[in-house]
């Protein structure tokens, strides 16, 4: 039995959010969308290809015109506008129109690279997202950020540009490996430290069940991780104020990612985000020195960083600075005021920044 969240665009409903523990859903799912007489191709990794690949087009056969699957090599160094220049020649070799559809079975790459090519494909065609990852479930799926990266910068061309439909197979998540599994729990945590201190609360009473994976729980944190994020975005779809809560500890886990050349994962990056922005917000005097110790110590049960070595805090500082969330010449840097309220703080300075890099490294070295 699936459980379903509704997802509005201008105070009007938009496109569903699906929780199932199955795929068995689908079909019926797919029967709401009407498209028998449509083309459909799904776009995935050659990674989440072998694992569920074969299952989605099997419940698509006779459920629509065509079903065609189209697959690139897994992995961020594929969130280029190259994977989508070959998406697209795809498309028109097999004759797609503007009334057919796209399917992203996959990650947060897989998710942003097929919305952009969706986006902007014949000026925009519908596309679903089935995310499988939960880093994909709890956050990028939702919300209708698409993007590539460009140069090695994160996000630097994309667009808004809203689903029809998103569907998660909770179970997928045991499939995952402990170290991707994990880095989609940053965003989790995140979303309880911006939003919801009673949801954080209950991440750490429930951490024995996460970290086992029980489907239940999981299903239960990622339905109230969607609900925040769905809080977020309907407040603010475009990102022209408080949806820019959700970069909580973005600015200077992006920055990481990078100097790392993208060797971490994204979610490991942003733990290192959330305890540099919580470093600022305690040396601001929001958080206590208790609670900024507390939310530092509480990603490592979840098998996230918190410090790093053999990083230059004047590399991550001038990275900062290239951020898309620049405005003016200076960054919307998301602190806590405290546990479970964020705020956009324009007067971080350099200083700051550096101070909280030098944090993480010094908890690193023992100094």
């Amino acid at each position: 039995m699936s459980e379903r969240l509704t997802i509005n665009y201008e105070k009007k409903p938009c496109y569903d959010i699906v929780f199932s523990e199955s795929f068995e859903d689908l079909p019926a799912e797919f029967d709401r969308l009407d498209i028998r007489k449509r083309k459909v191709c799904v776009v995935t990794d050659s990674h989440v290809e072998g694992l569920f690949g074969g299952a989605v087009m099997e419940l698509l056969e006779g459920a629509c015109a065509k079903c065609v699957l189209y697959s690139f090599k897994a992995g961020e160094e594929s969130k280029t506008l190259d994977t989508v220049r070959e998406i697209y020649k795809f498309l028109i070799e097999e004759r797609f129109d503007r009334k057919d559809l796209l399917i992203a079975l996959g990650g947060g790459v897989v998710g942003d690279v097929t919305g952009f090519a969706a986006a902007t494909y014949l000026r925009g065609i519908d596309f679903v997202q089935i995310p499988t990852t939960l880093l994909a479930q709890a956050d990028s799926s939702i919300g209708g950020k698409t993007g590539v990266d460009f140069d090695g910068y994160k996000n630097m061309a994309g667009a808004f540009y809203m689903p029809r439909l998103v569907y998660m197979n909770i179970s997928a998540l045991k499939t995952l490996d402990d170290r991707q599994f994990y880095s989609g729990f940053a965003e989790v945590m995140k979303h309880g430290l911006i939003k919801d201190g009673s949801f954080y609360e209950w991440l750490l009473e429930n951490m024995y069940e996460i970290c086992d994976r029980d489907v239940g729980t999981l299903l239960e944190m990622v339905m109230r991780s969607c609900n925040i994020k769905k809080l977020v975005v309907e407040k603010d779809p475009t990102e022209k104020g408080d949806r820019a809560l959700l970069n909580f500890g973005h600015t200077i886990g992006h920055a990481i990612e990078k100097a790392k050349n993208f060797t971490m994962t994204h979610g490991e990056c942003v733990a290192l985000g959330c305890v540099a922005a919580a470093y600022i917000s305690w040396k601001h005097e929001w958080l206590s020195m208790e609670e900024y110790y507390e939310i530092r110590d509480m990603f490592v049960p979840f098998n996230l960083p918190i410090s790093l070595e053999d990083i230059d805090p004047n590399e991550i500082l001038a990275l900062t600075k290239s951020d898309k969330k620049m405005e003016g010449g200076t960054i919307k840097f998301v602190l806590l005021k405290k546990v479970g309220k964020a705020l956009i703080d324009l007067n971080v300075t350099d200083e700051d920044i550096l101070g909280a890099v030098s944090e993480i490294l010094y908890v690193e070295d023992g100094e």
